[in-house]
């Protein structure tokens, strides 16, 4: 079921990776086929069925499986958290965070994270082949949620026979990923670190990824989203719109301090439309280097996802009854983390969560970082930000008993 994209390199692993005679599989680009036994129904009323979940797994998962950590990535990320990218061979996106001795310790934990569906790197996405016609899916997928990327998520923790995950943690989209856990799995789930997020896509978000989407259809070569199978690809459109969103994960103290009004390569201005500066010439890059890895069809799937993203929606519009669990307080434990210069999702966003929390005397607590570096804080260097990550990982794992050394699988 899953053909690979034209343009990345096809997933490695197994096509069923997993639990084998009571141990689980470690390494990247695992795989695994999901909906076998019964279909996974969609928000959209769509069931899926048969469908293959891309996936990397880091440590070892203890004998009582009350180690595993699920991270759940951001819009344009991926499940190549701590390896270098099959792709663009850079390092992974999180791996100053996740590693051997580092604030997610893989020495201690079991680290799972998954591709999204939607995604474009081996998980069942646009660009993946439609068993009905043997050509790849375009327009055809079904429009998914954040709680239908968490719904697949929850299918995959059962097949590694993880009952309760120790933590779930995730920046931006991955922080919306983590909350809905909370709320459709709160059985499931001791902990939780949702970063740099919301409870619901603002207006002002939509009104962004609009921008992106339109940007991607306006280009001859979408071909209304069947340009696989005319071999095309709107590489001009899906470049307009990671630079459009890539100035939103910035901060203006960010983009004054790297670029100002700096000239790119010359002493003066060309009078033309050339990138004269530095900064036109940063966010060209990022389209440029974007669409090499992923597919336009599920940027507009994803962010529609995003767009789609509100917890107290369900709950008569009042957030602090998306966290009541059998009449009581959820019983997770949270840390929110926000960062001062993140205008995308701004500290105020991270406090009414907070807020809903304490409403039900929910067990939480709240960090804000404060940084100059806007969105994409929580994937850059940030002493502080990391240190708020290794304490509340550390507390909750002396809570839970977890060692520091690390054990061997059942």
């Amino acid at each position: 079921m899953t053909a690979p994209i034209p343009f990345r390199q096809p997933p490695s692993g197994g096509p069923a990776a997993g639990p084998v005679n009571g141990t689980v599989s470690e390494g990247a680009n695992l795989r695994v086929v999901l909906g076998t036994e019964r279909p996974m129904r969609l928000d959209c009323g769509v069931e899926l069925e048969n469908f293959t979940i891309a996936y990397s797994t880091y440590g070892t998962l203890n004998t009582d499986k009350s180690n595993a950590i699920l991270i759940c990535h951001a819009l344009t990320g991926d499940h190549f958290v701590a390896d270098y990218h099959p792709v663009t061979g850079k390092p992974g996106w999180w791996s100053m965070l996740v590693g051997p001795g580092r604030p997610i310790d893989t020495d201690r934990y079991f680290i799972i994270c998954s591709n999204v569906i939607g995604g474009c790197m081996g998980s069942v996405g646009p660009a993946e082949t439609n068993p009905a016609t043997g050509k790849p899916y375009g327009l055809d997928f079904p429009v998914i949620t954040i709680a239908d990327m968490v719904r697949a998520q929850k299918l995959l923790i059962d097949h590694l026979g993880i009952d309760k995950l120790f933590c779930v943690v995730g920046g931006s989209m991955g922080g919306m990923q983590v909350l809905q856990w909370t709320v459709s799995y709160p059985d499931n789930v001791f902990a939780a670190l949702p970063i740099a997020t919301a409870a619901r896509h603002s207006a002002q978000n939509i009104a962004f990824h609009e921008v992106g989407r339109q940007a991607i259809m306006a280009d001859p070569d979408w071909c209304a989203g069947d340009y696989l199978n005319q071999g095309k690809r709107p590489h001009r459109g899906l470049a307009v719109a990671r630079m459009a969103a890539h100035i939103t994960y910035l901060s203006e103290a960010a983009l004054h301090r790297k670029f100002g009004r700096n000239l790119q390569n010359r002493t003066t201005v060309t009078y033309g439309f050339d990138a004269d500066f530095q900064v036109e010439s940063y966010l060209r890059h990022q389209g440029i280097t974007f669409v090499d890895r992923f597919d336009a069809n599920s940027y507009l799937y994803i962010t529609r996802a995003m767009d789609y993203f509100d917890l107290a929606a369900e709950h008569g519009d009042v957030l602090a009854n998306a966290f009541r669990h059998k009449g009581n307080a959820t019983p997770v434990r949270f840390c929110l983390t926000s960062f001062s210069s993140d205008w995308l999702f701004p500290t105020p966003e991270s406090r009414a969560v907070v807020h809903a929390l304490n409403a039900v005397a929910a067990n939480v607590s709240f960090v804000e970082v404060k940084t100059d570096k806007g969105h994409d804080a929580f994937l850059l260097e940030e002493p502080e930000f990391h240190q708020v990550v290794r304490g509340f990982m550390d507390g909750c794992a002396e809570h839970r008993g977890l060692t520091r050394k690390r054990t061997e699988p059942a």
